[in-house]
């Protein structure tokens, strides 16, 4: 199975002026783990994640002023539309991350996380017998 098959199609972009707490409302009202940060000035793309809001928080920074920016992660790993979803495990358990920012072209096509991993893998391996609760 490929990622093309798995990723989030509906990929949730802000911009690197958005506080913290207006990204994380995003994220909750769309129940997802991460948003793409298109910085215009940098022509950069960026992933704001929940854990990324989370040390923020709690390092007691104040979430209304607290911008995406500043807890942006630039250094990603994209993945491809073509990439098996072993590759993309394999680079999120290498990186240490859960999500991955899909690219194809010109830009963000898709996110793929760990959760998307599992729900395509649980069903397969389910019919073969190798999952047993």
């Amino acid at each position: 199975m490929l990622v093309r098959d798995a990723m989030s199609t509906v990929v949730l972009t802000v911009g690197p002026a958005h506080t913290l707490r207006q990204a994380a409302r995003l994220m909750s009202a769309r129940r997802i783990g991460a948003a793409v940060v298109l910085d215009p000035d940098t022509c950069g793309i960026g992933i704001l994640t929940e854990r990324d809001i989370l040390n923020s928080v709690g390092a007691g920074q104040d979430p209304d002023r607290e911008t995406a920016h500043a807890h942006t992660t630039t250094d990603v790993v994209f993945a491809a539309p073509e990439w098996t979803l072993d590759e993309a495990a394999a680079a999120m358990s290498r990186g240490g991350f859960r999500h991955l920012i899909v690219l194809d072209g010109h830009g963000p096509v898709g996110v793929v996380s760990v959760r998307d991993i599992i729900r395509c893998w649980a069903p397969a391996r389910t019919r073969a017998g190798a999952l047993s609760f």
